[in-house]
């Protein structure tokens, strides 16, 4: 949780960046990524060098001559130099603003974009990267407030927080920007959602976890931090704003196995985005959130590129909020999804569906007319997810769980991977659920209510199998069979059987005589008032 004071810091950090000139969103935390990353980086080389004397620093770079050619000595090797210079421990402290530019502009930031360094895999997508902040005092401020923050952060590790989890706070409270500013179709999943279904399908240790269009990584982050909870001591977990668990700080001190560590650390998590700068906000979020390597591909998961570079039954989990576009153009799109057209949300559906292992599980946000609509497609679409999968559960969420930016009414769909192809159907049956609210108003405001439904949903779901059969009212089962005669429907308000209350009236006759006598009241209340203006 972050304090009063940082939360103040980051956004007078943000308004620097405004008044500044820099006012697209995406654009601003782009620039403080890069700052965040030399400072990052610089960080984890002096640590790397205190843990191992033997360690060979980041911080070199070629000699150049005159003319900038890079120079060689005798045997032809090319002679290399410090790059000290190039460290945010060093050029953070100096006084002069037009130096510090000189210096983050023309060699700091040059030296990063160079850098491949297979353990920083934010290098992989520096090539393209600009840097954008031209203006001296802007960039020492912004240094200086950099450093600041993250003075306050090591205060809060002192008083027994996380490091890491402040530091990934930080980030996150930066990137809620993006969904606050409504710019660029960039509509975050809130976090409480994330994690709902991240308790849903309960990723593990082992588990190969992907998003195919993962933006700033939150459902990566969700997962990682259900993992963290789920080996926490108990005595180390509390219950948040939401009712639902997390771990107050060290999370995930019962995995003592660093075989384990190293697989969550550089094997786990899996993310494609096409937007390259949103690739680098993704693998900022990560990182500072204490995935030291994690591996997001600026890719197009629906294209051809990614059947050529990845194979089908690849993941074990996928979680997903895909960008639901309308039509796209099919030219590019992988040959294994034309069958069901150009609409984006039915490809992602069947790419989801491609990418999981057998047993894998997948939890995916979809608009709620792909349940229900009664085109070709869309309902070829949902007889392959029938059969291929055991789809689980269909929770409709509430139309306002994306407002104020988009009030578009959604619905989670839970599937297991059966088998790819089938003929046969692989769903038996089908859980619906309503979730009326999800603990906060559905207005533009989105204020937390008192009551917390998230978990109530939560434990319905997972003790279903058991639950003695009930009423279609809130949750209920459909059977394959009536899914079936009805084209595959799947939306809860086909199914759900609404009560309806007999209303009683008055008399005509007592309604008639009240407007009368209401008639008279205001009749005389206007001569009183004719009577005072006359």
């Amino acid at each position: 949780m972050l304090s009063n004071d940082l939360k103040s810091k980051i956004n007078k950090l943000w308004d620097k960046f405004w008044s500044r000139g820099i006012t697209n969103p995406i654009t601003a935390i782009e620039q403080i990524s890069y700052l965040l990353f030399l400072r990052r980086i610089d960080d984890a080389d002096k640590e790397a060098q205190d843990q191992n004397k033997r360690h060979k620093t980041l911080f070199v770079r070629e000699k150049l001559d005159k003319n900038g050619n890079p120079l060689k000595a005798k045997n032809g090797k090319v002679l290399m130099e410090s790059a000290d210079d190039c460290r945010w421990s060093h050029f953070s402290v100096l006084e002069n603003a037009d130096e510090i530019l000189e210096i983050v502009s023309k060699k700091a930031f040059p030296f990063i974009k160079g850098l491949n360094d297979p353990n920083q895999p934010y290098t992989r997508h520096m090539q393209n990267a600009v840097f954008g902040i031209n203006n001296a005092t802007l960039l020492k401020e912004a240094i200086n407030d950099i450093n600041s923050i993250f003075e306050d952060i090591k205060k809060q590790q002192e008083g027994g927080q996380q490091f890491q989890d402040t530091q990934g706070d930080v980030y996150e409270y930066l990137i809620n920007e993006i969904g606050t500013s409504g710019k660029n179709g960039q509509f975050r999943t809130p976090r409480h959602i994330i994690q709902f279904m991240c308790e849903l399908i309960d990723p593990d240790v082992n588990d190969k976890i992907c998003d195919p269009a993962c933006g700033t990584g939150g459902f990566l982050l969700g997962a990682y931090q259900h993992i963290l909870t789920k080996y926490t001591k108990a005595e180390n977990i509390t219950e948040d704003e939401n009712g639902l668990n997390r771990f107050k700080r060290n999370g995930g001190e019962k995995i003592t196995d660093s075989k384990i560590w190293d697989k969550l650390n550089s094997k786990t998590f899996f993310g494609f985005d096409i937007d390259q700068n949103m690739v680098r906000i993704g693998l900022m979020n990560l990182m500072l959130h204490g995935i030291k390597i994690p591996q997001i591909e600026n890719l197009d998961s629906l294209s051809k590129e990614y059947d050529a570079q990845h194979k089908d039954g690849e993941y074990s989990i996928i979680l997903a909020n895909p960008p639901f576009t309308g039509r796209i153009n099919k030219d590019g799109v992988s040959d294994k999804l034309k069958s069901c057209g150009n609409q984006s949300e039915l490809l992602f559906l069947l790419r989801i569906s491609k990418m999981l292992r057998k047993g894998g599980k997948a939890a995916v946000i979809i608009p709620e007319g792909v349940l229900f609509s009664g085109s070709k497609n869309q309902k070829a679409t949902r007889e392959v997810l029938l059969k291929d999968n055991s789809i689980e559960a269909v929770i409709s969420l509430p139309s306002g769980v994306f407002k104020p930016y988009a009030g578009v009414k959604t619905s989670i769909l839970v599937f297991s991977k059966v088998k790819e192809g089938s003929t046969d159907f692989n769903t038996k049956r089908v859980w619906f659920y309503e979730l009326k609210n999800d603990g906060y108003s559905l207005d533009d405001n989105r204020r937390k209510l008192s009551d917390n439904p998230l978990p109530i949903a939560r434990d319905s779901f997972n003790e279903r199998e058991t639950a003695p059969p009930t009423e279609r009212l809130t949750h209920f089962y459909v059977p394959i069979e009536e899914i079936e005669l009805n084209e595959f429907d799947l939306s809860y308000n086909r199914y759900k059987q609404f009560e309806y209350e007999e209303q009683s009236y008055d008399p005509p006759k007592e309604i008639l005589e009240a407007i009368f006598q209401l008639e008279d009241t205001i009749r005389k209340e206007m001569d009183e008032l004719k009577n005072m203006i006359i």
